[in-house]
C-alpha cells in the first residue's frame, strides 16, 4: 500500500526549490533535481511531490 504525497506540484523545470510554502512554519529551502527517467522527486522535509510536466500521468 502506498501513501499519497501531501501535495503534488506540476513543474516545467528539472531543478526545483522547496521551502514548505508555510512562511515561518515551513522548512529550510532545499534544491531538488528531478531525475529525467523517473519524472518526479519528493521533498525530504514535507514530502511535497514535484512532477515534471512531461511526465504527468507516466509515473507510478
Amino acid at each position: 500500500m502506498t501513501i499519497e504525497a501531501p501535495e503534488t506540484k506540476i513543474v516545467d523545470s528539472y531543478r526545483v526549490a522547496c521551502d514548505g510554502s508555510e512562511g515561518a512554519l515551513g522548512h529550510p529551502r532545499v534544491y531538488l533535481q528531478i531525475p529525467e527517467a523517473e519524472g518526479f522527486v519528493e521533498c525530504p522535509y514535507c514530502d511535497c511531490k514535484f512532477v515534471h510536466k512531461d511526465a504527468v500521468g507516466k509515473q507510478a
